[in-house]
């Protein structure tokens, strides 16, 4: 079991974001909207990343993948595989 502490934002300063000891750079929900929200232009990546904001927020890797995307333009078939994968749990999970 990882230990989890907050810590505050590193961009905003102000909001406290739970953190393990795998977090580089710990920053709040709220400073990442402006980079969630930016448009996707590919309709297939626009289908691929339509799920719902609540498993963005509850999911750190889910956040990082979106990120990876719209600052490389492209992911590997493992991301996709993985991404894929953790949704389908998530939903699972929702059902239960």
């Amino acid at each position: 079991m990882a230990i989890e502490y907050k810590q505050k934002c590193t961009r905003c300063k102000t909001n406290f974001v739970v953190v393990t000891r795998r977090t580089l750079y710990p920053v709040c929900d709220e400073c990442q909207k402006a980079t969630l929200s930016k448009e996707i232009t590919d309709p297939e990546m626009k289908k691929f990343f339509n799920i719902p904001p609540e498993f963005y927020e509850q999911n750190y890797f889910l956040k990082s993948i979106k990120i990876g995307y719209l600052k490389f333009g492209s992911l590997s078939e493992k991301q996709k595989e993985a991404f894929i994968r953790t949704v389908k749990d998530m939903k699972e999970k929702k059902n239960e």
